[in-house]
């Protein structure tokens, strides 16, 4: 059996390949590392939050978006603002959003950035900028026994 040096390279290419295209063990683990990291997204201007902070604002999203009242109450202080003239808080908000139609309002308020402003998460940022003197809607979330809650969402 006569043996080419053409086979032979032929041979080593074929083996050579699958080696060389593959990630190494190290790079797998360092790319699975990553991917598995939990850090807190944030989107440029907003404040560095807690990753509890990021999850309860997309539940209280989708809540919202679903007009999940149940959820929601839940997510609520009992004292929830949803008035300033004439002031309202606690029991009633949902009769008062479906009344007014605040719905789509809250939706878009709580697409909005939110920063911190004294005790509070709020949006739109305009609102945590004192100079801008901002009277629109507005969201408050604060921390009450360690737990983020939904404080308050006015206009005015």
């Amino acid at each position: 059996m006569r043996v080419t040096f053409f086979s032979v390279s032929v041979v080593i290419l074929v083996l050579a390949l699958p080696l060389t295209s593959c990630n190494s063990t190290a790079k797998k683990a360092r790319t699975r590392k990553q991917a598995t990291k939990k850090t807190a997204k944030v989107t440029p201007g907003q404040e560095n939050t807690d990753v509890d902070f990021d999850a309860f604002l997309a539940r209280l999203r989708k809540a919202v978006t679903a007009r999940d009242m149940n959820t929601i109450a839940s997510m609520m202080t009992p004292d929830f603002g949803y008035s300033l003239n004439p002031e309202k808080s606690g029991e009633g908000v949902f009769k008062f959003w479906d009344e007014n139609n605040i719905w789509p309002e809250l939706e878009g308020i709580l697409a909005e950035k939110f920063l911190k402003k004294e005790d509070y998460m709020v949006a739109p940022p305009q609102f945590a900028d004192p100079s801008l003197n901002y009277d629109g809607y507005r969201a408050g979330i604060r921390r009450v026994n360690g737990s983020w809650k939904f404080a308050y969402f006015v206009n005015g």
